[in-house]
């Protein structure tokens, strides 16, 4: 994803030198209606790597787990009480890769998401039950947590837009399809809309049977362009234009794909005109900066 970020990255997230300050509990405090109430800061990246550490302090990994190393993760156990506390783990990863790690440095951090929202799943017995005799594919559908679903496929999904056509050849796709299907099932309304936007930016961004009328579809449950007038999608979710990543989503994968400028333009216009609001102050306000930087690609084509 085209990013512009307004503060110089903190390099490591060799996590837990500064942050062992924050308790399990100030961390779970952060989570807001399923989001992190953090600003757009660099005070709000010190806070997510200081709440990843205390994540990591609660679930006893010390700094000898290869987070990166898949084998690694499943390896280590964990009581399933704080299955919670994986589940935010990989949420708090994905917040941190997808907002304040340059898209060419989040790899490893998505790497370290990915493999924590899949132990998450593994925790729940009937899934690797399921997933042992059965595939991985039918166990998603055994699956009834939102939460370890969504932010495990998030952050699978940013790591294979590395790797496209390596991600395609290994089953990728197909596996994370099927995750992003089963959330819509769960919650549609998770993360404002995120299912809807999970597939959405999936149909626009598949190297082989890419389809942009799809993403056209599920953008519409939660965009009201006039482009969604004979789409059928149906009713919105609600409050969805007040999420703005709604909106940028569809300025991006959706009418910047198409070669829609002049509608793209006038989108990205509303989420840069828009009050951030106290609701979503963490992804409204990088919304707002991503908004801006698509504007300036968008206006070489006008």
């Amino acid at each position: 994803m085209r990013k512009l970020l307004l503060f110089t990255v903190v390099a490591s997230v060799a996590i837990g030198l500064s942050a062992a300050a924050m308790t399990l509990d100030e961390a779970l405090g952060l989570f807001v209606s399923n989001d992190i109430r953090v600003p757009y800061s660099s005070d709000g990246q010190a806070q997510i790597e200081e709440m990843i550490a205390a994540f990591l302090v609660a679930l006893g990994a010390d700094t000898g787990l290869d987070e990166t190393n898949e084998d690694a993760v499943m390896a280590f156990e964990i009581d399933y009480s704080l299955r919670d506390v994986v589940t935010k783990l990989a949420q708090a990863y994905y917040t941190l890769g997808n907002i304040f790690i340059p898209s060419d440095q989040n790899e490893q951090v998505h790497l370290k998401g990915k493999h924590w929202g899949l132990k998450a799943l593994r925790m729940n017995p009937d899934f690797a039950a399921t997933e042992r005799s059965d595939g991985f594919v039918d166990a998603v559908q055994v699956e009834t947590d939102i939460t370890a679903i969504y932010w495990a496929t998030s952050n699978w999904l940013r790591v294979a837009q590395k790797h496209p056509l390596q991600a395609l050849m290994a089953g990728v796709t197909t596996k994370t399809l099927a995750m992003s299907e089963r959330s819509l099932e769960l919650d549609p309304t998770y993360m404002v809309g995120g299912p809807y936007r999970s597939l959405g930016a999936y149909y626009s961004g598949l190297p082989i049977g890419r389809d942009l009328d799809k993403t056209l579809y599920y953008f519409c449950h939660v965009n009201d362009e006039a482009a969604c007038s004979e789409c059928g999608a149906g009713e919105m979710v609600p409050g969805a234009l007040g999420y703005f990543e709604n909106l940028t989503f569809m300025a991006e994968f959706y009418y910047m794909e198409k070669g829609m400028w002049s509608e793209a333009a006038a989108l990205l216009q509303i989420v840069l005109d828009a009050p951030i609001g106290e609701t979503y102050l963490l992804y409204n306000g990088y919304s707002q900066v991503n908004a801006a930087s698509l504007l300036e690609e968008v206006e070489k084509h006008l």
